[in-house]
Parts: structure tokens; C-alpha cells; sequence
């Protein structure tokens, strides 16, 4: 499978045109936002409407920069866009996504761990799974700063249990395009102008 994935593009006309080469370009199977692609909902409807018009399905969670409410109701409107946010399960094929979207400043998230749980119970293990969440992963090149680790440990102990084959998140400008694993579970921060993954 091709994916191509991004994050924080705030709306940017710069990175979503880049988004659109890639698209056209690659040819991806299919689009992966991991959050903030409005500034504080501004130009919500805008860059959701410009990836719609790629015609490729995309799954979207929700960042610090949009309303849980905003994002659904925005994503009602375009028939390519799947909202994931809030225990959000899309299957194509071998692969099975997992999203959960939130403000990518807590190191614990209790409503998470009840969630994820649930979602173990219940998930095949033949299947190959992509999990995406805002926040970056603890403990991670992702979620590294000068100041130290500031990722989500819930997710972390997730992927750790679950062993998905891919991670992506977002949330920190400072780790755009880095990469990391936890065992075999790789994680990457796509950045704004998008990434192409292979898996």
C-alpha cells in the first residue's frame, strides 16, 4: 500500500499544493492527515475542499487547531474525506486504520486508554494495523525537544501492545519528517508538504 501522509499544514496553500504534486505524482492509494490542517478552524472548509478535490479517500483526526464538533460537521460535506477522530476504523484490503484525534499536550488520556482497549479486544491480528493520532508517540525521536520528551504515553503503551506496522502523528513543527520504531513499529511525524509511505 502507498500512503501519503501529512500534518499541521494550518491551511497552507504552499504545502497543500506540494500535497497535490505528490498525489498527482505518486499516485497514493490513499491520503492520511494526522491533524491541524485549519489554524484554530480557519481555512477548515478550504483545505479540507482542496483534498477533496484530489479524488483520492482520505482519513483525517482531529488536532489542537479544530473543534471535535467543527471537524465532523466539516467532513460531512466531502464525499473523499473519513473522519477518524474519536475511535475511528477504516479497513481497505489487509490493512485496518485506527484513529484517534486529540490536543497533542497530554502525556496521559484516560478517555484514550478506555478506547484502545476496547479496540484490542476487538481487533484481528491477522490484520496488518495504521494507527493515527495527533500527538506525537513518548519517548520518541517524534516527541523529543531541548526541553525533553513531551509525547502521549497512552499511545505509546498502545503501540506497544498492538505492535502496529505504522504510526503516523504530528503536533511538533520541530520533528517534521523524522522517523522512529518501537521494535518493529515504525512512527513517523509526516510533515506539512507530505510524505510518501510504502508498506
Amino acid at each position: 500500500m502507498k500512503i501519503l501522509a501529512f500534518t499541521d499544514t494550518h491551511a497552507d496553500i504552499e504545502d497543500l499544493d506540494k500535497i497535490k504534486a505528490k498525489a498527482l505524482k505518486e499516485k497514493p492509494d490513499i491520503l492520511v492527515c494526522c491533524g491541524d490542517i485549519s489554524v484554530f478552524g480557519n481555512g477548515l472548509n478550504f483545505a479540507l475542499s482542496f483534498i477533496n478535490d484530489l479524488k483520492i479517500k482520505t482519513l483525517i483526526v482531529k488536532g489542537n487547531h479544530e473543534t471535535a464538533k467543527a471537524l465532523e460537521d466539516s467532513c460531512s460535506r466531502f464525499k473523499n474525506i473519513v473522519n477518524l477522530s474519536n475511535y475511528g476504523i477504516y479497513e481497505s484490503g489487509d490493512y485496518v486504520f485506527f484513529g484517534y484525534g486529540n490536543n497533542g499536550f497530554s502525556h496521559t488520556d484516560e478517555k484514550f486508554e478506555k478506547l484502545s482497549c476496547k479496540f484490542i479486544k476487538s481487533f484481528d491480528k491477522k490484520k496488518k494495523l495504521i494507527f493515527i493520532t495527533h500527538a506525537p508517540i513518548y519517548n520518541t525521536k517524534v516527541d523529543k525537544l531541548p526541553t525533553g520528551h513531551h509525547g502521549s504515553l497512552s499511545s505509546r503503551r498502545f503501540i506497544e501492545k498492538v505492535h502496529p506496522v505504522l504510526t503516523l502523528c504530528g503536533h511538533f513543527h520541530e520533528t517534521f519528517k523524522v522517523k522512529d520504531k518501537i521494535k518493529n513499529s515504525l512512527i513517523i511525524n509526516p510533515g506539512p508538504d507530505g510524505m510518501i509511505i510504502e508498506i
